[in-house]
């Protein structure tokens, strides 16, 4: 007798009816999350949210057998065909798992405390044999194969019926096309495997012949990092962005036009099978696995076999350590015992089998209140919104702020204070708000304004033509930007001060020694010595480098202050186009606009730095401080004798570095780039050249050793 059963034969107590309404009302609410979740892929609540309300109604369904209907959110699996993909009918139905809630190790010990009762093991039996393994956070997929080639992929939709979305899956290049068959034919054991590389063509006489029907069933995810990057390149586009990982597989899974899907990088995990005609036959779960890694399918790495309650608990616990650096989401591990005879010995309670469970982790989605929207100064000078939260317990850690990344992601999630939030938190992610959970305000909340001058150091604040972030302009003085601004001033390019890296500027702006760029040339022997792991050597080295970083040029200079789109090419092009530093500083966006290679964006991006009183007095310090270089004649309206010729270096020239060639060449007013084209001049080319050299002679373009180069310089070419 099963547990629903004895639940049905017992008495039925009176049904009261305001349990009746509330059960009715509680399985509107679930049917409409699930809608959200499953047919729209635009859920409105986190997860442990629908779990909370989802256990409620089976504790009332409990309580009062009689309320228990076949369409009840708690007797069937949840979702449904969309409109424009072909249904599937599964010949095996895709039934979803009971989920143990309990976080710690109970969950486990109870789920082996339930299979030994249902196999009426003694205490002094071995202990149950499982496999354990991560629970993907993504979209349930059926991949039919006939005679070892894809014909068909299925979503789960309501566990019968699924949609046929075979023309985007063929895009995931994780999923095999054809099974990967091996010779000789395998045995159910997992050690029988072949060995690696052993791979023959499909039903080839001696090997092993593909299954008649193999239905493959696993998950379609989405890495985070693939995640960060297609968010990230929406924001830049101006776009919507997607909630978490799993939605943005789920919509890219059930889009019509399969090059939407091509572009979305998904990924896939095999975890089980479904109808199967023919092939090997396997005593266990675990050496199915092995057997489907063997067809050429991605398997979790993580896959364990575990003894009792002690194995499922320490997997839980190490899984548990390792979620935050896994790179894709899980939201608990999944058990199953491995015998496949003792599966089917266990067989179905309703929904679910008796014979696995998923064991869950905290929650990484969360509801909670916006008290605040703050205003964050990052280290290269842009703004981001933070949103100031009611505490709440997210992803293992209690989470108080939220980004919202910029003005126009903020204004498109609708978000204002007082309003309820879904927050989400997942690895080393900053946690994020990914939507309002829709309500109506209690009164008028006006929308949020970016400041227009920065909350750090008072500079204002710009946003450049089509960018949609904010920024301040007062780089070399914002305290927020101190330790990008010295980094970049040190850099071997720019100033070239050796010894003052990372850890060390960590410690100089942590400590408060330094607070602008000419506190550098300000320290001293005692000062630096006395910072940790700076011997007095080490720290006389760092002076001697900043004695002689003081004589440079004009360029280094420029490109050391970290002007917005000034790179070195720019600098360059500046410093030769004006001769000195006070013509750059005057010169309005006009005149900065007459300067090889400066568009409108780079010269208001040069104009408003130079425009804040601050940055003319950290420049003027730096000279008092002995920063000189030679000023030259402005070149406006002269033509250079290389001006207009790009040129690629490759190889190792004799006697020049690659660094010296390119200033040679730059100064002569070339454009050294990065990679041949058709609209390549010159290649020049040293020992052990690569592939730019061959494509430069494909393309017949003129090829220069170092002496070709000098000559070039000099006009001869």
């Amino acid at each position: 007798m099963t547990e629903k059963s004895e639940l049905f034969s017992a008495p039925a107590p009176a049904v009261p009816a305001l349990v009746a309404s509330k059960v009715e009302a509680l399985r509107a609410q679930l049917n409409q999350w699930a809608h959200e979740y499953y047919v729209l892929d635009e859920p409105s609540v986190p997860d442990a949210e629908y779990d909370r309300v989802f256990q409620q109604l089976q504790a009332l369904e409990g309580a009062y057998p009689a309320l228990v209907t076949p369409d009840s959110p708690t007797q069937r699996v949840i979702g449904a065909v969309m409109n424009g993909l072909a249904p599937v009918r599964h010949r095996v139905a895709m039934l979803s798992i009971r989920t143990e809630t309990d976080t710690e190790a109970s969950g486990a010990e109870a789920f082996d405390a339930r299979i030994r009762r249902e196999l009426k093991l003694a205490p002094e039996d071995p202990p149950v044999e499982y496999v354990a393994e991560p629970k993907f956070d993504g979209l349930a997929m059926s991949l039919r194969y006939e005679h070892g080639r894809l014909v068909q992929a299925a979503t789960r939709g309501d566990g019968e019926v699924g949609e046929d979305v075979t023309h985007n899956i063929r895009t995931i290049r994780q999923i095999p096309l054809t099974l990967q068959l091996s010779a000789p034919t395998l045995g159910a054991d997992a050690s029988s495997l072949p060995p690696e590389g052993a791979r023959f063509a499909l039903g080839r006489p001696g090997g092993e012949t593909a299954p008649p029907v193999l239905e493959v069933r696993g998950e379609v995810y989405m890495r985070r990092a693939d995640f960060e990057q297609l968010n990230e390149r929406q924001r830049e586009k101006g776009d919507k962005t997607f909630v978490n990982p799993r939605n943005a597989a789920a919509g890219a899974v059930r889009q019509l036009d399969s090059g939407i899907a091509a572009q979305r990088p998904l990924s896939f995990f095999a975890y089980g099978l479904g109808e199967v005609e023919g092939g090997p036959e396997f005593a266990t779960h675990y050496a199915l696995l092995q057997r489907l890694k063997a067809w050429g399918f991605p398997v979790a790495a993580q896959v364990r076999i575990a003894l009792g309650a002690p194995g499922l608990i320490a997997f839980h616990q190490q899984i548990g350590a390792e979620r935050d650096q896994l790179p894709y989401d899980i939201d608990g591990v999944v058990y199953k015992v491995n015998s496949l005879a003792l599966q089917r010995q266990l067989g179905f309670v309703t929904r679910e089998p008796r014979w696995a469970v998923a064991h869950k982790y905290p929650a990484q989605e969360m509801m909670t209140r916006v008290e605040g929207i703050d205003v964050q100064v990052g280290r290269t000078g842009k703004l981001t919104p933070v949103a100031r939260l009611a505490p709440v317990f997210v992803g293992g850690v209690t989470v108080t702020n939220a980004t919202l990344h910029n003005l126009f992601e903020l204004r498109r999630k609708r978000v204002r204070v007082g309003d309820q939030v879904i927050v989400r938190r997942a690895g080393d992610v900053i946690p994020e708000v990914v939507g309002v959970v829709p309500a109506p305000r209690a009164s008028y909340v006006p929308n949020f304004r970016m400041p227009r001058q920065c909350p750090i150091c008072a500079s204002t604040v710009v946003r450049e033509p089509g960018e949609v972030n904010h920024r301040c302009s007062g780089g070399l003085f914002c305290p927020a930007q101190r330790k990008q601004a010295v980094l970049h001033f040190a850099q071997r390019r720019a100033m070239d001060i050796e010894g003052l890296g990372e850890k060390l500027v960590d410690q100089l702006v942590d400590g408060h020694v330094i607070r602008t760029l000419p506190d550098l040339f300000r320290l001293d022997l005692p000062t630096l010595a006395g910072l940790d792991r700076m011997a007095e050597k080490s720290a006389q080295n760092v002076l001697d480098a900043l004695q002689k970083s003081k004589q440079t040029t004009l360029p280094r200079f420029l490109f050391g202050l970290g002007i917005r789109h000034v790179g070195e090419a720019t600098a360059k092009d500046l410093a030769r186009h004006f001769g000195a530093l006070d013509a750059i500083m005057d010169a309005g966006v006009d005149q900065l606009l007459q300067v090889n290679d400066v568009g409108p964006v780079v010269a208001e991006s040069i104009h408003t730095f130079f425009a804040q009183p601050h940055n003319r007095e950290v420049v003027g310090q730096l000279r008092e401080c002995g920063v000189a270089w030679e000023e030259g004649e402005p070149t406006a309206g002269a033509t250079l004798p290389l001006a207009g010729k790009t040129i690629v270096l490759t190889g190792t020239l004799p006697t020049l570095s690659r660094d010296e060639a390119k200033d040679m060449l730059e100064a002569a007013g070339a454009k050294v780039a990065g990679s041949v084209s058709k609209k390549t001049h010159y290649v020049v080319a040293g020992a052990e050249a690569g592939s730019k050299l061959e494509k430069a002679q494909a393309l017949g373009i003129p090829v220069l050793d170092e002496d070709g180069l000098r000559a070039l310089l000099r006009g001869e070419g």
